[in-house]
């Protein structure tokens, strides 16, 4: 899925930073919430400009440009190695990307509805709990986290692997994972509402003014940054949790950088 990056044109995508977070509905309770899910420290939205027309088939040398930005690189934020957070500019010369473009589809929250029916959530809200087990290195202590991570779970086959590969369900699956101190929620609303907030300030909708049918206008891309074989971005060791999404808007041509850091 993820790919090695080639320039596609010799005319550079250039960028510039804007002083937007990038989180427009951040609130005070959404900024308890993800201290509480172990999210504050290390997951970041930053938004920069561009200069030139987007297209899909750019993507590969859209993002090599991205992580060859000097204003990207003084901006996006790595853990070194005693743990300290730094640009990734003192990382090292970046001259490799993976890119795999994450398709939107989808427009609104019924998406998880199956939740409910498959008896994964109660109708009251509260999410089910089972006994614990480990799966890839997180505490499943729910049916919740199994439907998202065990694929021997009676459950797992509620979302096929076209609906897994959404960018919703894949904003849905970060939040519950959480960072590696993460305070679970007993009730399935506070990461609805969450997922729902991000996935709205990540992506720019648009109405057809003749049919107003509404549809997605974003691309969303799942991106690494490597020096040779070695990854340095979002963090130097695959983890379901060291993700970055980049969300290009080519009517504002404005591009928001989602990314978290497990460790």
């Amino acid at each position: 899925k993820l790919r090695q990056g080639m320039a596609a044109d010799d005319s550079k995508f250039e960028f510039l930073a804007l002083p937007s977070d990038g989180l427009q509905s951040k609130s005070k309770e959404t900024t308890e919430l993800f201290r509480k899910w172990g999210l504050e420290d290390r997951m970041k939205i930053a938004t920069f400009t561009y200069n030139r027309h987007f297209q899909s088939y750019l993507k590969d040398s859209f993002v090599k440009d991205f992580f060859q930005s000097p204003v990207v690189n003084s901006t996006l934020q790595v853990v070194s190695s005693s743990g300290q957070q730094c640009p990734l500019s003192l990382a090292a010369d970046i001259n490799r990307v993976l890119v795999e473009e994450v398709p939107c589809s989808v427009l609104n929250m019924e998406f998880f509805d199956r939740l409910y029916s498959a008896g994964v959530v109660r109708q009251s809200g509260s999410i089910v709990k089972c006994l614990d087990e480990v799966c890839s290195d997180f505490l499943i202590s729910d049916e919740l986290r199994k439907v998202l991570l065990d694929e021997e779970s009676d459950n797992y086959a509620i979302f096929n692997e076209v609906d897994r590969e959404e960018f919703l369900f894949r904003v849905l699956k970060h939040l519950v994972l959480g960072g590696p101190v993460n305070q679970y929620e007993d009730e399935i609303q506070p990461y609805l509402d969450t997922t729902k907030q991000l996935y709205k300030d990540l992506l720019t909708v648009v109405k057809d003014p003749n049919t107003q049918a509404i549809s997605i206008a974003s691309t969303a891309l799942k991106v690494q940054a490597k020096v040779d074989e070695h990854l340095v971005f979002p963090g130097q060791l695959e983890h379901e949790q060291s993700f970055c999404y980049l969300t290009v808007d080519n009517f504002k041509r404005h591009v928001k950088a989602w990314y978290h850091i497990w460790c």
